[in-house]
């Protein structure tokens, strides 16, 4: 694994290198949004294949700096994602509670407008070429923020993978490479492992009711 020192200055060269790269997956995002709020509710497996695809893009931009870590790490997760999420049903995707809807804006949000490697004398650049889609944290957080809006797309398996995923870059991010806002991704990280844990326990609850 790379020192720290190389780890943050690969995610800044990433940042500030690929900015195109990031406002296409702000403009990506930006549609999933809209589509969902003109009432649209594509298949789960549909939504599940548009969320999984930010992870390869993620392990393309970390060959580019020559960090396998992330590059085989970001490969792995993304493709076990996708193929998973090829598996889910055609049924339409539903939003979850407000309770777990609030928390998902909150890491969609972080995601956007990550503060932090974009070199810039402004906030205004982080609304549009924040590195979501680049680099690890803030690609999580969004990802991991859709996919809580969206009730988890129903599949514990996909949770395991996104909550699992989150806590490990959440900590490496905020106690390795001392990323203290990283700690959010973390938060997120732990409700979405929850959820999937107490999944089948909810299920039964719902039926009962």
């Amino acid at each position: 694994m790379p020192t720290a020192e190389q780890i943050l200055l690969g995610l800044k060269e990433v940042a500030n290198n690929w900015r195109p790269l990031a406002i296409f997956w702000h403009v990506y995002f930006a549609a999933l949004v809209m589509i969902l709020i003109s009432g649209i509710r594509p298949a789960r497996r549909t939504a599940g294949l548009l969320l999984g695809l930010p992870l390869l893009s993620v392990s393309i931009a970390a060959w580019t700096v020559s960090n396998p870590f992330n590059g085989v790490i970001y490969a792995v997760v993304g493709l076990i994602f996708l193929y998973l999420a090829s598996r889910l049903p055609r049924e339409n995707i539903q939003l979850a509670p407000i309770s777990i809807i609030v928390p998902g804006i909150i890491l969609f949000l972080f995601g956007w407008v990550y503060p932090h490697f974009l070199e810039t004398t402004s906030f205004f650049p982080y609304l549009y070429s924040a590195p979501t889609g680049l680099i690890p944290c803030p690609t999580l957080s969004i990802v991991i923020g859709l996919f809580l809006i969206l009730d988890c797309l129903g599949s514990r398996a996909l949770s395991l993978i996104l909550g699992l995923s989150g806590l490990f870059y959440g900590l490496i991010g905020a106690f390795r490479l001392r990323v203290s806002i990283d700690g959010v991704l973390l938060l997120g990280a732990v409700i979405t492992l929850v959820l999937a844990l107490t999944r089948n326990r909810r299920i039964r609850s719902g039926l009962a009711g």
